[in-house]
């Protein structure tokens, strides 16, 4: 844990927890990293949204002793409670009166945890080993931060985005994207998420049709995933963490990474 990392982009102070791969102390390896949002679900029950985590860990730690997925750092990055809408989302919504940070939120990602980060533990670097993700508005954040620095995150973890904030805001950010890199992308969205399931599902077609419009390929370097049944909590996204794990930071014959997509 590392508590209270303060930032000069934004107000508030939030903590931070690492978990580190099964063999880490006893290795020189570095590790690609995952930066995931609202670090508290993630991985203890008492601090979770009503009492249930993602349980990453756990997780992470069979798929890594099973070789499927490489060793890897994951970031839990705490979100501030009153201060998380404003910070999660790209556009100030004139009825919300709130929100419109995440440019921000990107910078001190970027700018000032990452390097933390890097200096704190055996890192790999570069994009290609370096994620970032998150749910619903944790998910917005994670895309954003994704567009704003495709040389900085290489892999991109969007679970139940809330495409519809400000009038779906998200997709002129999205067709705006002018770098030719390519970030590997995981897209889902529960078929039962919300008091109107099947608009989520359109706003889910949305979104991966304005990536696809930008150059991505879905099958080559974006998997987008309706998952049946699924409600808009922590226990679905939970449940299907392992696999976005495999197919973000799959286990390769050479080098931990099978190289596809970005």
């Amino acid at each position: 844990m590392h508590p209270r990392f303060a930032s000069r982009y934004l107000s508030t102070p939030r903590d931070i927890a690492v978990y580190l791969p099964p063999g880490y102390d006893s290795s020189d390896a570095p590790c690609a990293v995952l930066y995931l949002q609202d670090g508290q679900n993630l991985f203890d029950p008492h601090t979770a949204f009503g009492g249930q985590d993602w349980r990453v860990d756990v997780t992470a730690d069979d798929l890594i002793l099973r070789g499927t997925v490489e060793p890897l750092i994951i970031v839990g990055v705490y979100n501030t409670g009153v201060r998380r809408i404003s910070e999660y989302t790209p556009t100030k919504d004139p009825r919300r009166r709130k929100g419109g940070k995440g440019d921000r939120y990107a910078r001190m990602m970027t700018q000032e945890l990452k390097p933390f980060i890097d200096r704190e533990y055996r890192t790999r670097r570069s994009a290609a080993h370096t994620g970032v993700g998150g749910s619903s508005l944790g998910a917005l954040v994670s895309l954003e931060t994704g567009l704003l620095y495709p040389r900085v995150f290489g892999r991109l973890a969007i679970l139940s985005p809330s495409v519809w904030w400000d009038n779906r805001s998200i997709l002129e950010m999205v067709r705006a994207y002018k770098s030719e890199g390519r970030a590997r992308i995981w897209l889902d969205t529960g078929t039962e998420e919300g008091d109107v399931p099947h608009q989520a599902i359109a706003d889910l077609k949305l979104l991966r049709n304005a990536l696809t419009e930008k150059g991505w390929r879905e099958g080559v370097d974006m998997r987008c995933s309706e998952v049946p049944g699924a409600p808009h909590h922590e226990r679905a996204w939970g449940a299907r963490v392992g696999d976005v794990l495999q197919y973000l930071f799959p286990r390769g014959p050479r080098d931990g990474n099978s190289g596809e997509g970005r």
